[in-house]
C-alpha cells in the first residue's frame, strides 16, 4: 500500500513552464497593440520579452507603453491606466499554447494509475482554466480545484482550497502529498492541515532563488528534478 494516497500539484512552474504562459500572452498583446496602433507585433513582442528577460515585472506595460511613445506627459491618468488595462485584458482573455514540462507527460500517466492525483492553483479563475485546458492533462485529476472560485482572500497561503481539494479526492491531509514552486505562499497553507508539502525546485523557475519568510512557510523536502521526485516515491512506498 502507498504511503502517499493522494498527490496534489501546483499548476504554474510545476506542471509546465510558466514563462511560456507569459510569452504566449505577449504575443496576444503584440498582436493587439498592432491592430489598435499600427506597432509591427514581431517589434513589440521582441520589447516586451526583452523587458520581461531583464527582470521587469508588474508595470510591463506601462514601460512598453513609453517605449513605443504612446504613454507621456500629454497623456492623462485615465487614459494612460485605460491602455495598460487594454493590454493586461489582451493578454488575460488569450488562449495560451502550453506544453506540460517532459517529465510530467512521462510520470503523470504512470502516478495516474496508482495515486488519486489533484491540482490546486491561484491565479484568476478564468486565465488558470484556459492553462489547463492548453496543457491537456485535466483527465489525469480526480480534482481541480481553482482558489479564486472563493475570491482573492482564498489565495494561497490560505488553507481553503486544500481543504476543499482533500474533500474531493476523499482523503485525509496526512494521506495527501502537495508539490509546488513558491516558498511564499504554497507550503504554508497545505502545512497547517497537516499535508506533507515538497518545493519541486526547477532551475528556471521565478521562486527558486526565494526564501520562505518563516519556518511556517517552508516546504518538508526540497527536490530538483522529478527524477528525484520519482526516487522519493519509491523510497517511502513501503514495499
Amino acid at each position: 500500500m502507498n504511503r502517499w494516497q493522494a498527490i496534489i500539484f501546483d499548476l504554474d512552474d510545476t506542471l509546465y513552464p510558466e514563462h511560456d504562459y507569459v510569452l504566449s500572452g505577449f504575443q496576444a498583446a503584440a498582436h493587439w497593440a498592432e491592430a489598435q496602433f499600427g506597432i509591427n507585433s514581431v517589434i513589440g513582442f521582441d520589447y516586451l520579452q526583452t523587458l520581461f528577460r531583464s527582470g521587469v515585472r508588474g508595470d510591463t506595460f506601462n514601460q512598453w507603453l513609453m517605449h513605443f511613445g504612446l504613454l507621456s506627459h500629454h497623456n492623462t491618468p485615465d487614459n494612460a491606466q485605460r491602455l495598460v488595462a487594454q493590454l493586461v485584458e489582451a493578454y488575460r482573455i488569450h488562449e495560451p499554447t502550453l506544453c506540460p514540462f517532459p517529465e510530467v507527460t512521462l510520470y503523470l500517466p504512470k502516478l495516474h494509475q496508482q495515486y488519486r492525483l489533484g491540482l490546486v492553483s491561484d491565479g484568476y479563475l478564468e486565465v488558470q482554466q484556459r492553462k489547463l485546458a492548453a496543457l491537456g492533462i485535466a483527465h489525469y485529476l480526480g480534482a481541480v480545484v481553482f482558489s479564486d472560485q472563493w475570491g482573492r482572500t482564498a489565495w494561497k497561503p490560505s488553507t481553503t482550497p486544500f481543504k476543499a481539494v482533500l474533500e474531493q479526492l476523499n482523503v485525509t491531509a496526512s494521506e495527501a502529498l502537495y508539490i509546488a514552486d513558491n516558498p511564499l505562499k504554497d507550503f504554508y497553507g497545505p502545512r497547517q492541515l497537516g499535508m506533507a508539502t515538497i518545493w519541486l525546485k526547477h532551475s528556471s523557475g521565478d521562486y527558486t532563488k526565494q526564501e520562505p519568510p518563516s519556518p511556517d512557510y517552508a516546504p518538508d523536502i526540497i527536490l530538483n528534478t522529478w527524477a528525484e521526485f520519482k526516487r522519493f516515491l519509491m523510497e517511502t512506498t513501503p514495499c
